[in-house]
């Protein structure tokens, strides 16, 4: 999954190295007790999906899915939670980042999906921004911190290890593993499976010379393989230049450095967010990436087109693409948040796209969301879709600050059959649902819900 966070990452030629003699364990798997979780985010595993929306100062939320959608069953979680190890609050100078990355997966497969949390900011013994990833555990009551373990890994200080997490199955052998970045120059992959008691399958290091600070992590199906393929965004370094990179690895047996390209070439973005689907339906899995800092931050997004082996060549959607309903202007920050889904029952997937800085209605920063249509030539601006608080059907209205589209989720959240858009403008105040229809979706019947759209995609 993929939420927004101070720090992310990029690369070149990698390394891999095993860790069973340098720092990290490998350690024993033990059996599966059940089928694993149907959905990824289960945590109570009645059958429907439920929401662990990421937040800021150390603390995230779930919110328990329904028949019908989010209920009113939620519940927050910090390291003050009974069972989660550490302390909540500053550390050694370091706001508390607990929460601020989550991905989800039935780690130890009993039925039950359970929750990764990041926490870069962690001090760990005497060091100071180590950092940590805990694993919280899911049962029939839901999500609790009863039990909760710390991945294994050598503190160092400074290191930010749990910068970003990410799940997928990235030796295709049925069972969820973990990628993790710490915020200086590596990749950890712990295999799956996990127990309760804190074991993992084994453990990889990925790392390259020329990895400034990863700063994101996008898993998805790019080859027609079985293995997940993992992206690492983040900052890059050519001709005493700061840039902005994408580094595949390919998942298999082993995990893979195949390429490397370049997003943008004079400004990196320190917060990328990025997506996998198959926007054009030709079998191989498509990257679409931010880069706001394009065009004097009037952003864009990148797509790197999927192939057999590697992703090949790229182009770049932005508000001055032909059918995108806005002009780009200096600041826009179009592609701030992206979410893929198919909006229109056409077979094509879609990008919701969060231009949380426009001017809607003359009011500097109200912001809004693009839903651009995927085709058989990939992402064009044909026949796009633009939501703002000035929408008929759409809930309040525009203000200055308002800072609609911060966060974009598309999901069939209601649980009619249809993609549904959910739109944020910050991570405190839950979102407004736009419905999906089967022609797309729609400001008609929008309503708020207490749901932040910061949930692993």
């Amino acid at each position: 999954m993929f939420t927004r966070t101070p720090l992310r990452s990029a690369l070149a030629t990698a390394t891999v190295v095993s860790l069973a003699a340098g720092g990290l364990l490998t350690l024993s798997v033990s059996a599966a007790s059940a089928a694993p979780a149907k959905y990824a985010d289960d945590f109570n595993g009645d059958g429907y999906r439920d929401y662990a929306s990421a937040g800021l100062g150390g603390e995230f939320t779930v919110t328990y899915g329904t028949a019908t959608g989010p209920g009113t069953v939620s519940k927050a979680f910090t390291q003050a939670t009974a069972g989660v190890p550490g302390t909540a609050g500053d550390a050694g100078g370091y706001a508390d980042s607990f929460g601020d990355d989550l991905a989800a997966a039935d780690f130890n497969r009993d039925g039950y999906a359970d929750l990764a949390v990041a926490d870069s900011s962690e001090k760990v013994g005497t060091k100071a921004g180590a950092g940590a990833v805990t694993l919280l555990w899911g049962a029939k009551s839901g999500l609790s911190g009863t039990g909760a373990v710390r991945l294994k890994v050598t503190a160092h200080a400074d290191y930010g290890f749990g910068d970003q997490v990410e799940t997928g199955d990235f030796n295709g052998d049925g069972k969820a593993d973990l990628a993790v970045t710490n915020g200086v120059d590596a990749v950890y992959v712990y295999r799956g499976g996990f127990s309760k008691s804190g074991t993992t399958g084994s453990v990889t290091k990925h790392v390259s010379a020329d990895l400034l600070e990863p700063t994101g992590l996008v898993a998805g199906k790019v080859t027609k393989d079985k293995a997940t393929d993992l992206f690492v965004l983040g900052q890059g370094y050519h001709d005493d230049k700061m840039t902005q990179d994408v580094w595949f690895l390919r998942g298999g047996s082993t995990v893979k450095s195949v390429k490397r390209t370049v997003v943008n070439s004079t400004k990196p973005d320190y917060s990328p967010t990025g997506v996998v689907a198959d926007f054009n339906k030709d079998g191989y899995g498509d990257l679409a990436v931010s880069d706001t800092r394009y065009n004097s931050s009037a952003g864009s997004v990148v797509v790197w087109r999927g192939g057999s082996t590697a992703p090949t060549t790229k182009y770049r959607i932005s508000q001055s693409t032909a059918g995108v309903a806005t002009a780009a202007t200096k600041g826009d920050n179009f592609g701030d948040s992206i979410s893929a889904g198919d909006t229109n029952g056409d077979g094509y997937p879609d990008l919701a796209v969060g231009a949380w800085e426009e001017t809607v209605s003359s009011k500097a920063t109200a912001g809004g969301v693009h839903v651009l249509r995927g085709g058989t030539s990939g992402l064009t601006g044909k026949n796009s879709q633009w939501f703002t608080r000035a929408t008929a059907g759409v809930p309040g209205s525009p203000s200055e600050f308002g800072c609609f589209g911060q966060l974009v989720r598309l999901r069939d959240i209601d649980r009619d059959g249809d993609k549904d858009l959910l739109v944020s403008s910050d991570y405190y105040d839950g979102g407004v649902l736009l419905p999906g229809t089967g022609s797309g979706i729609t400001g008609s019947g929008a309503k708020q819900v207490p749901v932040v759209a910061s949930f692993p995609l």
